[in-house]
């Protein structure tokens, strides 16, 4: 097999037309030629996302790689704690399982923060035992982002057992304690942590770069750094990659990695260097086996029409083309979905809150970042505290999936809807059933669908009640991208009509449970305050 075209040959960083021999799954030879008669595409290597949450796109990883060829991409860093949360070893077992049905390739990670904190009730606890069985295998390519910075910092000895294994057995340690500098910050990378997807001002990033960091730049749904970052390719470009982290279905069936390419070259960033960090820089830095488009590499590669646009022709993976103009060439079945979730339904009483002081916390989200602020609020002691929507003082819930009892209640900032209320169980990381609202009628009538379901999406406003069903795990759908994408659209639009201007409102209420992101968050057992990395009360006299 020869396949002619111009050849972005990122290794000698030059453009040049060319014949690719292919033997079976390598490149065998790659001659220079005149020109490409006729012919004005161009081949590159296969796209690489270099940090991601496969079931953040609601999609097992058959049917993420079903619609991720068309974007040309060939190959994901994945980090498979999702579904780790829920349902533990079983879960990951079900992720590589899945995965191996396809080409695309997926190299994961070892979950090393499952639960991320123990102020929250998980399905399910990886211990340093089950990490030692993980990077053991040749598959796994790294310890997935250590969370737990306190323990880390404070020298917890199960945490530093888990990073010494990484070190045994030669694999790389991700990072995940944003904001942290100065001393906190070289203790942190002195443990052995060498990449960091969290950072959000150039300062942060270089500091990080400075102490011998790499820094991967994240552009999902709900955050989005690559405006804060993307001077990096100019100053540092040799210690950047590019990912989703987390990306929700409607954005996969739009644009993957090839949109960040594109973007940044049409802004006049190095051509070479932006290719390398989703392609040449993952593969070095996480020991992948993926192709670059050298002699003897294996054929991993894509066909653009114009590399400014990065419109997706051809998808090939080991020898084998796998998209071609529109069409997915292999096929994929889904595998008998997994789940644990053991809870009943709520009742209204169970969400109804009495001031016990003088004022209150009440959580602040802001679009497109994970991080939240707090504000006090003045309350009436002894009273029964409802929403105040002109004010945007909404009510948040989380309820334990896993067992009975009541949710734990709060009340928030930045979601500015108007009527009705919307829950879900994507609810980071222990994916609990989480929902926001501007009445208990419908708080607990979105929560209670999602309960009959065993997992999903709700959104109710009076009369109307709407619902995406996710039988995997309580976080993925087992039907294709379009399908999700499609139904997400649509319940996203339906919070929208109520008042909600978040970009993506169903994204940004899931890391509203997240522990390990600062300021203020939500749990199954209350409020928690990242900074002191504690619970606290919800009302302060």
């Amino acid at each position: 097999m020869v396949i002619t075209e111009n050849l972005i040959d990122i290794n000698r960083r030059e453009i040049y037309a060319a014949k690719v021999y292919l033997k079976g799954s390598v490149i065998e030879r790659i001659d220079r030629i005149k020109n490409v008669q006729g012919k004005k595409n161009y081949i590159i290597p296969g796209l690489i996302d270099a940090h991601i949450h496969i079931e953040s796109s609601m999609c097992t990883p058959g049917a993420f790689a079903m619609e991720a060829v068309s974007r040309g991409t060939t190959g994901v860093v994945c980090d498979p704690h999702e579904i780790a949360n829920v349902l533990g070893m079983q879960g990951i077992e079900f992720m590589t399982d899945d995965a191996s049905k396809v080409p695309v390739k997926f190299w994961f990670g070892a979950p090393s923060c499952v639960p991320a904190t123990e102020n929250e009730t998980s399905g399910a606890k990886i211990d340093a035992l089950d990490i030692e069985t993980l990077l053991k295998k040749r598959e796994v390519k790294y310890l997935a982002e250590m969370m737990n910075f306190p323990g880390v910092i404070n020298e917890d000895p199960e945490v530093l057992k888990k990073l010494s294994l990484a070190g045994k057995y030669g694999k790389p340690v991700d990072w995940h304690a944003p904001g942290l500098r100065g001393a906190g910050l070289s203790k942190y990378i002195n443990a052995g942590i060498s990449t960091d997807h969290e950072c959000s001002s150039m300062d942060e990033a270089l500091e990080k770069i400075s102490l011998g960091m790499k820094i991967i730049i994240r552009e999902g749904s709900a955050a989005r750094n690559l405006d804060s970052l993307r001077d990096l390719f100019k100053t540092h470009p040799e210690k950047v990659m590019l990912c989703s982290d987390d990306l929700h279905p409607e954005m996969l069936v739009k644009r993957h990695i090839n949109g960040l390419v594109s973007r940044l070259v049409k802004e006049g960033y190095d051509l070479f260097d932006v290719i390398r960090s989703c392609t040449f820089n993952p593969s070095l830095h996480y020991n992948l086996n993926a192709g670059l488009l050298r002699e003897g590499d294996k054929a991993d590669f894509i066909i653009v029409d114009k590399y400014d646009e990065m419109n997706v022709l051809e998808t090939w993976i080991e020898g084998k083309k796998v998209y071609d103009r529109g069409n997915v060439l292999f096929s994929y079945e889904a595998k008998e979905p997994v789940n644990r979730f053991n809870c009943s339904r709520i009742s209204g009483e169970q969400i109804k809150i009495v001031a016990g002081g003088l004022k209150m916390l009440a959580m602040e989200a802001y679009d497109g970042e994970l991080l939240t602020g707090q504000r006090l609020v003045n309350v009436v002691k002894g009273h029964i505290i409802t929403p105040d929507i002109k004010k945007d003082i909404l009510k948040i819930a989380v309820k334990d999936r896993y067992n009975d009892g009541p949710p734990a209640i709060g009340f928030i900032n930045g979601f500015g809807l108007k009527k009705g209320a919307f829950a879900s169980s994507v609810a980071h990381d222990s994916h609990n059933i989480i929902a926001v609202g501007t009445n208990d009628t419908d708080i607990v009538k979105a929560i209670n669908a999602i309960i009959k379901m065993k997992g999903g999406l709700a959104v109710s406003c009076g009369d109307i009640l709407s619902s995406l069903p996710l039988p995997v795990a309580g976080i993925m759908s087992d039907r294709p991208a379009g399908e999700t994408a499609c139904s997400y659209e649509k319940m996203s639009d339906q919070v929208r009509l109520m008042g909600c201007g978040l970009s993506a409102p169903f994204m940004t209420l899931s890391f509203m449970a997240l522990l390990v992101i600062p300021e203020l968050k939500i749990s199954d057992k209350g409020l928690f305050d990242v900074n002191r990395f504690c619970r606290i009360s919800l009302f302060q006299d």
